[in-house]
Parts: structure tokens; C-alpha cells; sequence
């Protein structure tokens, strides 16, 4: 059994959801996870603790992983005739059929932009594909937890080729420290899916934009963006109030879980584990009811 962990801080959602990544990508590239956070008592700094039965490091894995990897758009394939509806080839990001063998086969009903295109993350170790923003709660029960709205339809699979290329090659002592600390490996970034709240803001509470300016760069954290994408997949933090899209609420636990059910604890669940329960709270960085950023979240 190989195992390995990384510090985070309980408060930033984004790292919370990331760790959830981390355990999604090393059951793909690794086998059968399990994980846990330790944290000392009424700490918010904390450090996730994930396994797998191989020997293979988990959390190597899935940093290397990003840092080789390229993103593609996925669209339902057209009826009939070769290609797909929409592609994402105005931002340089290839389209490939999702099920090209059963063109019913497509996680959400196919959209008429290609802005949520699911994405799939491929790389010489295997392929992880994101889904989840394309869901719609009204015909599917689930919350997306998209915050980003995408200027110009800017699509989800350019946001991530866009992150990918903030890591892509990283080698030597710089890959050594990314998979010792992840989730503080930063760099310049224009725009993101807003999971990580370090680089998020209000512009009436900054008193200026950062667009406006150009000579100021702000920093985001690819990683943590690319990994919170991929712990969303198969889990959701929980949204309290379905008329309030401004507020979440998320948990972690100090248990050991295999992946389905560290699924449900981040959605709220306790499942008879101690958990320690987190709500975060958003705002419109622009134009109400478009892109939303976290500004922050408070343990209950």
C-alpha cells in the first residue's frame, strides 16, 4: 500500500474539493483510494491523508498526470454524418464525438453552445473526463457548481487546457514541489472555474478592477482548479436553500473512507463518521445571475 498527504486549509472549499480530485484521479490511475483529513482540534490547517493498494504514490500520480496531459472537448456526435454540432475549435481546443458507437450515450441532454462541453483530461497514463457543469438541476436534481460563466462563451475545456498549460512539464525540483504542497503551486491566471477564492473578487468591495489595470496579474492556483473540477464528478456540496445560489454548504471527516462515501461526507453527509461541517458564501464578481466567486466560508 502506497500513501501520501498534502496540507490544506479546510476553509478554502476549492482545496476541500480537490482533495475529493485527488482521490477521483488516483482510482483512475492507481486503483481503489481512501482518504482522510487530520487536523488538530478547532484547526482549519490541515493535511489529507490519501491511500492506494498499489505502490505507486497517489498524489505523484495525479500532479504528474496534470502536468502531461491535454484537454479535449467531447460533444454528442452528429445525426447523421461525420463530426459533432459544436466544437471548441475557436479557442484551439480539439472536438471529439463523446460515444461516437452509441450517440445517445452523453451525460447531460448535448447543449446548443459549446461553452459546458464535458472535458476530457488525457495523458500517457490514462484519461479523466469532467462532466458535471453540463448538469441541470431542474431535470436532473443536481446542482453543477459552475461559477464560472465563460466570457464570449469562453468554454469549460479552454479553462482547463488554459490551467493545464500553467503546469505542463513541470520537472526536477519544481514537479518535487508540487506534489509535496499542490494546492500553493501559483501562477499568473486570467480566468478559472473560481474554486480557488485566493484569486476571487468583488470589484465593488476591491474599489477597482484588476481587468481594467494591465499591468496587474492576478495569481491563481492551477492545481487546486484542475483537481476541485475533477472531486466534483461524482460529488456536490451541499446548496441549503434552492432559491439561494449564493451560499453552500460543505464537510470534511477525520475517517479513513474509500471514495463513494467520501463523496457523500463532502455533500454533508456524516454517514456515522465525525465531521466537521463548512459554509461558503458567494457574490456576483459582475453582472447578477452570471459568474459567481467565492468570498468565504465560516465553520458551523
Amino acid at each position: 500500500m502506497a500513501e501520501a498527504s498534502v496540507p490544506v486549509d479546510l476553509r478554502n472549499p476549492g482545496q476541500v474539493f480537490a482533495c475529493l480530485g485527488l482521490m477521483e484521479a488516483a482510482e483512475i490511475l492507481c486503483g481503489p483510494a481512501e482518504g482522510g483529513f487530520e487536523w488538530e482540534e478547532g484547526d482549519t490547517s490541515a493535511r489529507f491523508v490519501v491511500s492506494v493498494a498499489g505502490a505507486a504514490d497517489p498524489v505523484s500520480e495525479a500532479v504528474e498526470f496534470l502536468t502531461t496531459a491535454e484537454a479535449w472537448a467531447l460533444n454528442a456526435p452528429a445525426e447523421p454524418g461525420p463530426g459533432v454540432p459544436h466544437t471548441t475549435a475557436k479557442w484551439t481546443v480539439p472536438t471529439e464525438a463523446y460515444d461516437r458507437a452509441d450517440p445517445k450515450n452523453f451525460p447531460f441532454v448535448p447543449p446548443d453552445s459549446p461553452a459546458p462541453l464535458p472535458v476530457q483530461l488525457t495523458g500517457p497514463r490514462g484519461a479523466i473526463i469532467i462532466t458535471h457543469w453540463g448538469d441541470d438541476q431542474a431535470s436532473m436534481g443536481r446542482d453543477n457548481v459552475k461559477f464560472w460563466a465563460g466570457s464570449g462563451g469562453y468554454p469549460g475545456a479552454a479553462l482547463a487546457r488554459d490551467a493545464l498549460s500553467l503546469v505542463y512539464g513541470l520537472g526536477g525540483n519544481a514537479l518535487a514541489a508540487a506534489v509535496a504542497d499542490p494546492f500553493n503551486v501559483a501562477a499568473p491566471q486570467s480566468s478559472s472555474f473560481s474554486f480557488d477564492w485566493r484569486r476571487s473578487y468583488v470589484p465593488l468591495d476591491a474599489g477597482f478592477s484588476p481587468n481594467a489595470h494591465s499591468d496587474v496579474s492576478m495569481v491563481g492556483f492551477p492545481l487546486v482548479e484542475l483537481l476541485a473540477a475533477i472531486g466534483l464528478e461524482n460529488a456536490r456540496p451541499e446548496r441549503p436553500d434552492r432559491g439561494n445560489k449564493l451560499a453552500y454548504r460543505y464537510a470534511v471527516s477525520d475517517a479513513r473512507l474509500p471514495t463513494i462515501f467520501a463523496r457523500a461526507v463532502l455533500g454533508g453527509q456524516s454517514l456515522g463518521f465525525n465531521v466537521r461541517r463548512f459554509r461558503m458564501q458567494l457574490n456576483w464578481p459582475g453582472q447578477e445571475g452570471q459568474a459567481r466567486c467565492i468570498i468565504d466560508s465560516r465553520e458551523e
